[in-house]
């Protein structure tokens, strides 16, 4: 079965706005595989200063490299677990106005110091590139720039979507129309809990988007354990299954994108109840202190940790984001051995 071939727009003046490292082009050449991963976990993400984990996560995860700010540490983590299995990984930026289909180390300590990146989504791009700016890019963006430079498996933390009170506000992220537009797997823990989710799974299927449950029939929640009032369509059991599953989906939607999903690895899972308490007391903030759009959900993330533990819930976060990583290079490879 044959993947979608991606035609780029790359082209003129926005061909010089564009750099692909020689390792990640050379491989897309000779149908290797490669992960794409977003780089808001430099900018946005995480905690800018060491972090030493509990013994618990440096067991599950040896490589986690302490000595440096836990942003960096969590994307050198990435990168190794997609490298641990075979894959290249490609983290995706805008430095400088160029966008970036993978990182050198330089860039990667330079994104992550940076005194004020920008969050670029897709409506940002032609601006950042422009007035030459540098940010970390989020699901919407980088899967849009995974499908032109032919990257087909793109690898995450969660996914947006519908957002509470979206009968009021029509707050729907930018992430859903992204990836219904464009030929990439994305391999997520699911949509984050602060999602409306009903409404978000929803969504996904008028988009015509596949919601692919890995090892599960429910839909994860990010940081915690899926929730079984919301079935997912389709389940596979393995890398090769689920190759093969988004394969045949792109021979009948070859401009679609679709979602793979599988849970936070359970030892790090936080509980759904006192998640849930935590958010509503943090939605009941945001209203207070008028905080709407593209700053509801940092601030209500900000307000999870904060409640829940900082250290639980940035054990979590970085859990599942390796999962995820590991799972996209295994697809990946089993897409190129189809090919």
């Amino acid at each position: 079965m044959t993947l979608p071939k991606i035609t780029s727009l790359r082209s003129g003046a926005l061909a010089n706005s564009w750099q692909t490292t020689d390792e990640i082009a050379d491989a897309l050449r000779t149908r290797r595989p490669v992960v794409a991963l977003e780089s808001t976990v430099l900018t946005h993400g995480l905690p800018r200063e060491k972090r030493a984990m509990s013994a618990k996560f440096t067991s599950a995860f040896s490589t986690w490299n302490e000595r440096i700010p836990a942003n960096l540490a969590a994307a050198e983590g990435a990168e190794a677990a997609v490298r641990a299995c075979g894959a290249i990984p490609a983290t995706i930026a805008v430095m400088n106005g160029r966008i970036c289909v993978g990182l050198t180390a330089a860039q990667r300590e330079e994104l992550a110091a940076h005194a004020d990146p920008l969050k670029i989504s897709l409506r940002d791009l032609g601006s950042a590139i422009a007035r030459k700016r540098t940010g970390g890019t989020t699901v919407a963006s980088t899967t849009a720039i995974a499908a032109q430079s032919g990257i087909t498996v793109f690898a995450t933390g969660g996914i947006g979507g519908v957002h509470r009170g979206w009968h009021h506000t029509l707050d729907f992220s930018a992430d859903l129309m992204a990836i219904a537009n464009n030929p990439v797997l994305v391999v997520s823990a699911g949509a984050k809990i602060l999602l409306d989710l009903p409404a978000t799974l929803e969504a996904l299927e008028t988009l015509g988007i596949p919601t692919i449950g890995f090892r599960t029939g429910y839909l994860p929640c990010f940081t915690v354990a899926p929730d079984r009032s919301l079935a997912l369509a389709d389940q596979v059991n393995d890398a090769t299954e689920a190759a093969r599953v988004v394969a045949a989906h792109w021979s009948v939607q070859p401009s679609c994108g679709a979602l793979l999903m599988q849970p936070c690895p359970e030892a790090f899972a936080l509980t759904s109840d006192t998640t849930e308490q935590s958010l509503a007391a943090a939605l009941i903030d945001a209203a207070t202190l008028g905080i709407r759009g593209a700053a509801t959900t940092p601030f209500l993330l900000a307000r999870l940790a904060a409640s829940a533990g900082g250290d639980t819930v940035i054990e979590a976060n970085l859990a599942l984001l390796f999962a995820n990583a590991t799972l996209a290079a295994q697809v990946s490879s089993a897409l190129c051995a189809q090919d």
